[in-house]
């Protein structure tokens, strides 16, 4: 199995080892659920274990709930989960990946909870930390995460979305509905891709 250095090389064996456990259960399963692209399989580590890793540096200090929006396969949210140890909400509306999302979270000894339900028929989770990859436009993405992070009077949610080389634009589409304080990291992974770190968001249309 190939493996990725940059994601391996500061954990400790038994967090390593968790994570190939995870990544040979992904690899099991994959033929019969399309858990991510087929292209994406043979550079599995960089593509997805290493994408979701990035993120790990810019988890607010005190974080202490995840919620991870249109989880799939457990990117980045399973990830985090094993990396920190911080409780994590996995949201999945796919009850066949959800089966895969509890199996690899039982595997891995991960603190995760998968909820098997359209983020908007969630109640809130109040998550200080909200989490997504590939899920939906950043407008939509402000939506969902208002409703399932903490709430405003308890102190607010702040967001960690991956987005690919179209995300100023999504920047844009979302300005009109929604006013925020943006950080962005450019992604390890991808030369035109951008971290989206979000906070302060207030709804303005």
């Amino acid at each position: 199995m190939t493996q990725s250095p940059a994601i391996l090389s500061d954990v400790s064996r038994e967090t390593r080892a968790r994570l190939d456990t995870y990544a040979e259960l992904l690899r099991k399963w994959q033929p019969r659920i399309n858990l991510i692209a087929p292209s994406t399989v043979a550079d599995l580590w960089v593509r997805h274990f290493e994408d979701s890793a990035q993120l790990l540096p810019l988890v607010p200090p005190g974080t202490t709930r995840i919620a991870d929006m249109g989880s799939g396969g457990g990117f980045p949210g399973l990830v985090l989960a094993i990396l920190t140890g911080i409780e994590t909400h996995l949201i999945e509306s796919d009850s066949r990946k959800c089966t895969f999302l509890r199996e690899a979270a039982r595997l891995t000894d991960a603190p995760v909870t998968v909820h098997t339900k359209r983020l908007e028929a969630l109640p809130s989770l109040e998550a200080d930390l909200v989490t997504a990859r590939a899920l939906a436009p950043l407008a939509d993405l402000l939506t969902y995460a208002n409703h399932v992070g903490r709430p405003v009077d308890a102190g607010g949610w702040q967001g960690l979305f991956l987005k690919g080389e179209s995300w100023q634009n999504e920047v844009d589409a979302a300005q009109p509905r929604y006013r925020f304080t943006l950080a962005t990291t450019p992604s390890r992974t991808h030369p035109s891709a951008m971290i989206l770190s979000i906070k302060d968001v207030e709804n303005v249309s």
